[in-house]
C-alpha cells in the first residue's frame, strides 16, 4: 500500500462520501460509522482509497464497496448495528 494520503481535490472528496454512504447503504448502518471504520479504526480512507483514487474511481459501485468490506475485514475492523454484528 502507498503512504497515507490525505484528499487533495474536491473529487477525491466526492469519492470517498460515496464509498462512505454505499458503503453504510449495503451494511444498513449511519455513515457516521463507516467513516470511524475507514479512519480512526483502519486507516483505509488515507491509507488506500485517497492513494488509489484514480483507479478506484473508475470502478463499479458494487466492486468498491465489496473491496472495502474485504479491506475491513482483512484488517479485523468490525461494524455493528442495533448491536448485532454486521461484519
Amino acid at each position: 500500500m502507498k503512504p497515507q494520503e490525505k484528499i487533495k481535490t474536491a473529487q477525491q472528496l466526492e469519492f470517498a462520501i460515496f464509498c462512505m454512504e454505499n458503503t453504510a447503504i449495503r451494511l444498513g448502518i449511519d455513515a457516521r460509522q463507516v467513516y470511524e471504520a475507514l479512519t480512526e479504526k483502519s486507516g483505509i480512507l488515507n491509507e488506500y482509497l485517497v492513494p488509489e483514487y484514480e483507479v478506484l474511481h473508475t470502478q463499479g459501485k458494487e466492486y468498491i464497496v465489496d473491496d472495502i468490506l474485504e479491506l475491513l475485514e482483512e484488517r479485523g475492523v468490525k461494524l455493528t448495528f442495533e448491536g448485532s454484528e454486521k461484519l
